[in-house]
């Protein structure tokens, strides 16, 4: 996807008509019209470090974490656990003074771009984030660990670091505080299973990107046997509004109704008329995201089912679209919210092609650390072409569901392998029929006495 690509998605749509604005857009209130980067001096003139100069002169390192805790934020990268929680659990012994802040920006999940807009066009707002959050764990040394395939994001998050440097807002000493956090974005080889916080950890020290076990967790062990906090790119992103407007503010941008704080980049893709990023309340409908931003669907094409954030979630028919975009909502109608990114399918899709097509990729994208995962992948794909071709059995859709069962929450040794098998449940749930005509003729046909 081109940076014209990226621009066309942050922009296409009736969406336009609502004017960003700080109070009510605190991630893309700053983007620019013509989508090119905002770099530093831009930057600035829209209040952005502000926060930061707050936090650091104005604010200890546990205020830092309990005003975010209180905010409600949580992780952005599709698990959704509290973002201050998780600072909570690094070690308030002052002894373990090597700390380090990982972002994860390797956002491999397909369907899912969200990351990218903002560390191509606004590269200094994740910086920002970083610097306050380093501040709060008080770690001294951070690294982005980015999809190598990012290679637009990468050069400007270099530019915008560099920038930072000469500005005197990283190194030593930043703005007279007597903080030091240094900053390095690592470009990933491009592996799925890394945007799991222990395989990242792996590959980032030089290792196979395998996940760890847990217990002991990276607040405890993380890089080089230090202590880790792990954060998405979007949700540090939302650190720098919080710590400037308060915790009454954020806990205000959503919708009501909503267990969820703040607002969250949001989108559809597939067969929409508008395909499109926008920022969001928590608690707005996935109806009014599809009809209203995404224009609903091309003329000519019919809403067969969508997947509310990413292929790792399950599919949902066009009558769910009365469901609020919040993982609760989401949980009512059997699903989880994942990236908040949805794909529309269309009418001229085959259900048996395109899970054929996702469990593809998760088997290959398996790290093939458990056996489920490792062998239970593979066959799902072996099963699902012989379907595909017409060459299925009776006793092929059973077994996928029973893979389903086995590759299930707490049978593996990560969540990749329950998120790739959460579809495939959902497509035999909803479109079994188009399973069932796979089998091939002689399979159905019943068996004549001897």
């Amino acid at each position: 996807m081109t940076r014209s690509t990226t621009k066309m998605l942050a922009s296409l749509g009736p969406a336009n008509r609502v004017a960003r604005n700080e109070e009510t857009h605190p991630l893309t209130w700053r983007l620019r019209d013509d989508g090119q980067p905002v770099w530093l001096d831009e930057y600035q003139q829209k209040n952005g470090y502000a926060a930061a100069r707050k936090a650091l002169a104005e604010m200890a390192q546990a205020d830092i974490v309990q005003t975010v805790k209180d905010s409600g934020l949580k992780g952005r990268g599709g698990a959704g656990f509290p973002t201050g929680v998780k600072w909570g659990l690094m070690p308030a012994d002052e002894a373990q003074n090597i700390r380090y802040l990982l972002c994860n920006a390797d956002e491999m999940e397909p369907n899912t771009w969200k990351d990218r807009l903002l560390m191509e066009q606004l590269p200094h707002l994740l910086v920002e984030g970083m610097l306050i959050s380093a501040r709060a764990l008080k770690a001294y040394r951070g690294y982005i660990f980015l999809r190598g395939e990012y290679v637009d994001a990468a050069h400007n998050l270099n530019r915008a670091i560099e920038e930072a440097k000469a500005a005197g807002l990283l190194g030593k000493n930043i703005l007279g505080s007597d903080f030091d956090f240094e900053l390095f974005v690592h470009t990933g080889a491009g592996r799925y299973i890394c945007g799991e916080e222990t395989a990242l950890i792996n590959s980032l020290e030089g290792r196979r990107a395998n996940p760890r076990a847990k217990p002991p967790f990276p607040a405890a062990v993380g890089v080089w046997g230090k202590p880790t906090c792990v954060n998405n790119v979007e949700t540090l992103c939302n650190v720098p509004a919080i710590i400037g407007n308060g915790v009454d503010w954020y806990k205000g941008l959503a919708r009501p109704g909503s267990e969820d704080m703040g607002s969250k980049l949001m989108g559809f893709s597939g067969k929409v008329k508008h395909p499109g990023i926008w920022e969001l309340p928590f608690g707005v409908s996935a109806r009014e995201l599809f009809e209203d931003y995404a224009g609903g669907m091309r003329d000519g094409y019919r809403l067969k089912c969508w997947q509310p954030g990413g292929a790792g979630t399950g599919f949902l028919l066009p009558e769910h679209l009365e469901a609020q975009m919040y993982a609760g909502g989401i949980a009512k109608v059997g699903t989880r919210m994942g990236t908040g990114l949805a794909l529309a399918v269309d009418d001229t899709i085959n259900m048996v092609s395109l899970l054929r097509n996702m469990e593809e990729f998760f088997a290959r994208e398996s790290c093939g650390w458990c056996t489920p995962c490792r062998d239970g992948l593979p066959w799902s794909v072996k099963i699902l072409r012989a379907l595909e071709r017409g060459q299925g059995s009776r006793q092929d859709i059973d077994t996928l569901l029973q893979l389903v069962d086995f590759l299930g929450p707490g049978r593996t040794f990560c969540a990749h392998a329950p998120g790739a098998v959460e579809p495939l449940g959902s497509a035999v749930k909803y479109f079994r029929h188009e399973f069932e005509a796979g089998v091939a003729q002689e399979a159905k046909a019943p068996t004549q006495p001897a």
